[in-house]
């Protein structure tokens, strides 16, 4: 069973992902939020729809700590197959304004 995490944020970003849906994803991120994978920057669209929404994108939290803004999950998707990750967030106003993720 997945772990939620205590940040309701990130618990709606989770839950986007594993929905598949990316209207609820993208609600939850500020207009200008920026992310990064394996310390690279990315284009957050782009990557989004490529890493998750086309290619069935899921995330199982093993451990949520710092409030619920760092994660170690293990992320499947039908590119790359399942893998251990870890994800950071930060998170202002209620909404997602960056996230790292990367290979645990």
């Amino acid at each position: 069973m997945s772990v939620i995490p205590a940040d309701p944020a990130v618990a709606a970003f989770v839950s986007a992902v594993n929905g598949g849906n990316r209207d609820a994803f993208f609600a939850v991120l500020a207009p200008d939020a920026t992310m990064s994978d394996d310390g690279s920057e990315r284009d957050l669209a782009g990557w989004v729809d490529k890493e998750i929404f086309s290619a069935d994108g899921r995330m199982d939290i093993e451990t949520a700590t710092d409030e619920g803004r760092a994660l170690t999950a293990t992320f499947t998707n039908a590119t790359y197959g399942t893998m251990r990750t870890r994800w950071a967030f930060t998170v202002a106003d209620g909404r997602i304004t960056r996230f790292e993720t990367g290979q645990a």
